[in-house]
Order: C-alpha cells, then structure tokens, then sequence
C-alpha cells in the first residue's frame, strides 16, 4: 500500500502539477450548462446588462422579438413578433399575455424551474424584468441575440466547417 503523501503531493522544491486543460468545444452552439432547472441570473438582476434593461423599458417590443423569434427557432421573425407586441399593448393591454407564452415555452426548452412564481404572474407583475432575464438567459446559452435565430445557426455551421488556422512554421 502507498500512502496519501507519497503520490498526490509534489516532492519538496518541485513545483504542483498544472491542472488539466479545459475541453475545446469545435464547431456547436455554445450552450453552459446550469444545475438542472436553475436560471443562470435572477429576476432582479436587470443592472448586470444594462443596454439591454434600458431597450427593454423604453422600446420592449424589440427584446420580446428577439426572444420570441430564439425561442420559435427562427419560424416567425423578430420584426413581426415585435409587431404584435406593440399591437397587444397598445390596443388592449394586455401583451403580458402574449409575452409570458414564450417564457413559458423557454423555459420548457432548457428545463427552467417556473421561479419565482408561475410566467403569467412574473410577466403581469414585472413584465420588464421577465424580459431581461430571459435575454440574459439565451446569451449565457451562447446566443448573439442581435443576429436572431438564422443568424445564430449560420454562425454555428461555420464554426463547425470552417478548418483550423496553423501558421506557418519553419521552412526548409
């Protein structure tokens, strides 16, 4: 039998043994993943993106397109999402409804607990903070959200065909 101290620590001067290398994910969607059901920012944390909290409470038709169109995958656009958004508020009020749909529907698709409470009421009460955190949450999956869903899977596809770089070395 050995003992603990023979194999796992470095001899006396020698320096630790460097730790392994992180993998290298070639060619896929970067998507980190979380505990299971776990967003990867809270409700209230609206200031870590600030641009994006600010477009959300003056313009929020452009956020709710962007996620809509991610979370439709590409099948209807960002522009005609974003349309309806502002036909829903402006003529009845009641666009959270619409909205809280395809939080719902994201939250299906990467397995998110229904925190704090349930979509209807987290998009009625503050339906800005909904938004931004759903945006935070496709970004932190690797999503541009500005190149919208085909713009998204283009940038995948070229990683994954496009060869690696070498430079060129010594030459004879």
């Amino acid at each position: 039998m050995y003992t603990q101290n023979e194999y796992s620590q470095p001899s006396f001067g020698q320096p630790p043994p460097a730790p392994a290398p992180a993998p290298q994910w070639i060619g896929a969607t970067p998507q980190p993943m979380n505990y299971a059901g776990q967003w990867s920012s809270g409700l209230c944390d609206c200031g870590s993106d600030v641009t994006n909290c600010c477009i959300t409470c003056w313009c929020p038709c452009i956020t709710f397109g962007q996620l809509a169109e991610i979370a439709d995958t590409g099948t209807t656009s960002c522009a005609v999402h974003g349309a309806i958004y502002t036909i829903l508020l402006a003529f009845t009020g009641c666009q959270w409804i619409y909205s809280c749909m395809y939080r719902t529907k994201m939250r299906q698709q990467y397995m998110l607990h229904e925190e704090p409470c349930n979509d209807c009421l987290v998009h009625f009460c503050c339906e800005p903070c909904a938004m931004c955190q759903e945006y935070r949450e496709l970004k932190h999956r690797g999503f541009d959200m500005s190149l919208g869903w085909h713009g998204n899977m283009e940038r995948a596809n070229h990683a994954a065909v496009t060869p690696p770089f070498a430079q060129a070395g010594m030459k004879r």
